[in-house]
């Protein structure tokens, strides 16, 4: 049953959303104190990082998967091109830039992901209130027409039935009543015949 897939669907990813938030909040967090060390120990490096950035390196790709007859958006992340950055920071706090990177990409792996997830949800839960609304109309309008049009077509059969009953009795009585008179007639015919 297709619609109770969509449903368990549905749950499944309401439940990888909810997992994915609340690891959302510790890889922010991370991430964010990352980036409070890196400029503490290498100090303002934002200019060289606007001035450096020439393409995205990471981009997203949008594909499509078929979840019970539901065709649902899925986001990838990837990396393209090289690490313009990999010299920043050799003057000092290096570690922390490079951890600043690992931890601000995981977060980007996770807000694509969440991104896909929730697409996902939405686009399912949408088809699941159409199918539910199908499912309603079914139950409460087409069935009970059809049901209407079945009762009157039996009942409409029923009195086609006792008419046609009614006419048979007719048919026989008149039948049996020419049957008798023409008996009588041959009965008086040969008496007339006798009596001659």
């Amino acid at each position: 049953m297709r619609w109770l897939d969509g449903i368990t669907d549905s749950m499944d990813i309401l439940k990888k959303i909810i997992e994915t938030k609340m690891l959302m909040s510790e890889v922010m967090r991370e991430a964010a104190f990352s980036l409070a060390e890196a400029k503490f120990t290498a100090g303002d490096f934002s200019t060289t990082v606007i001035q450096n950035v020439n393409k995205a390196q990471v981009k997203i790709r949008a594909k499509k998967d078929n979840v019970a007859g539901v065709t649902l958006p899925v986001f990838e992340h990837y990396h393209e091109g090289t690490d313009n950055y990999e010299l920043t920071g050799l003057a000092g706090g290096g570690e922390q830039l490079a951890k600043l990177k690992r931890n601000y990409s995981k977060a980007v792996e996770l807000l694509v992901g969440l991104a896909s997830l929730q697409t996902s949800f939405v686009t399912l839960d949408e088809a699941i209130k159409i199918t539910d609304r199908r499912i309603n109309a079914i139950e409460h309008v087409i069935i009970p027409r059809i049901e209407h049009t079945l009762a009157y077509n039996i009942t409409e059969l029923d009195e086609t039935e006792q008419e046609e009953f009614y006419m048979l009795r007719k048919i026989q009585e008149k039948k049996k009543i020419l049957k008798e008179k023409s008996d009588k007639d041959l009965e008086g015919s040969q008496r007339g015949d006798r009596a001659c």
